[in-house]
Parts: structure tokens; C-alpha cells; sequence
């Protein structure tokens, strides 16, 4: 019990930090919060949310590593996210839809994670100015910013710019994934990254 309460301290330490880098809650708010998270355990490969389940939480990796991933009708996976320590994986638009989840999230690594009410948490953005101030500041960086940017690469750049933009952006990401997983993320074979690869040793 001792351990587990530690755990939860750490972790709420953890979610606090996170959210301060986009906007400082106030006392109140942050009381609020804790009253609306859980922690939960997560073993590798374990799902967090399933493809064709409504979800009622989204979470916050305190520790380990999650991905979001689709089939396509042949079973083949498309990862389309990775989340680590300090980010907020959830199916977004099937919380605000309160439709079921077009992609599975689960753990790539032993996981830690909080899991926060989503029903319980869109009122407190109605109470609490400040969340509502932060979530606009998340959204706008990590759902808008970063969804555009990521649209315009995979029309503009080849194959070897997108690795390596992603090796730019994500390099302690990387080195955490095999290669078939950064290969399905950037919508390319196994095979043709380890080409890209041996490529750039050349150069």
C-alpha cells in the first residue's frame, strides 16, 4: 500500500509539472483534478483502449510507453502516435463524439499511467478558467500545430526526409522503437527503412 501511495504521489507530481508547462492551475483547479485521476499499471503489450470500444478516460504517461496504432483491412498496423513520459494519449475524437474508438492504444513498455474521467474533466473546464486556458494551449500545440506539419511532410517529403525528421524530432523516442514500429509510423516497409538507413551510414 505504501508503495503504491508513493507511486501515485510521484505520478501526480508527475501530471502537475506536465501541466504547468502550458498553463500554472491554481490551487483549486489542481484539487479538482486529483479528484477526477486513477493510477493504473499497464504490462507490455496490455491495451489501454480498444478499436471499437467507446472510451470513457484519457491518460498521462507517468512512466513507460504507449502507442496508438489502426489495422487496415488486411491486418497490416499503422502506428499513428507514440507517447512517452510527461504526454496524454487518449482517442480524442471518440471521447468527443462518445462514438467508438477507431484505434487501439496500448503499452509498448511496463507502463505507469493516470487515467483521467473525461466527462469529469470537460466540466471542470467549464468551472475552472485555467484548464480551459491550458487545454487551448495543448490542443493548439500538440492536436493543430503538430497534426498540420505532419500532413504537409508526408505530402512533401520523401521517404529519408521523413526519418530523418523524425530522428530529428523524436530521437530518444527512437531508440526505444524497433524498426518495424518507426517504419509503420511513417507509412513506409521495414525493408525500405533499413535502406534509408544504410543510406545515411554511407553519406
Amino acid at each position: 500500500m505504501t508503495s503504491l501511495k508513493n507511486d501515485e504521489m510521484f505520478a501526480l507530481a508527475a501530471l502537475k509539472q506536465a501541466l504547468k508547462q502550458y498553463r500554472e492551475l491554481e490551487d483549486a483547479t489542481w484539487q479538482a483534478m486529483q479528484n477526477i485521476v486513477r493510477l493504473r499499471r499497464l504490462n507490455k503489450g496490455q491495451e489501454l483502449y480498444q478499436a471499437g470500444l467507446t472510451p470513457r478516460t484519457f491518460a498521462f504517461v507517468y512512466q513507460g510507453l504507449v502507442r496508438a496504432y489502426a489495422l487496415d483491412e488486411k491486418g497490416a498496423e499503422y502506428n499513428k502516435k507514440f507517447f512517452m513520459e510527461g504526454e496524454f494519449p487518449g482517442s480524442m475524437s471518440a471521447l468527443l463524439t462518445n462514438t467508438p474508438s477507431q484505434v487501439t492504444i496500448a503499452a509498448l513498455e511496463p507502463s505507469m499511467i493516470l487515467e483521467i474521467d473525461f466527462a469529469a474533466y470537460r466540466k471542470l473546464l467549464v468551472q475552472h478558467h485555467d484548464l480551459a486556458l491550458f487545454q487551448i494551449a495543448y490542443l493548439e500545440k500538440n492536436w493543430l500545430l503538430e497534426k498540420d506539419a505532419r500532413e504537409i511532410e508526408l505530402v512533401l517529403s520523401d521517404a529519408s526526409q521523413r526519418y530523418q525528421r523524425f530522428l530529428t524530432d523524436h530521437g530518444q523516442l527512437a531508440a526505444r522503437l524497433t524498426q518495424y514500429q518507426i517504419a509503420s509510423h511513417l507509412g513506409i516497409t521495414p525493408t525500405q527503412l533499413s535502406r534509408i538507413r544504410k543510406q545515411i551510414t554511407a553519406d
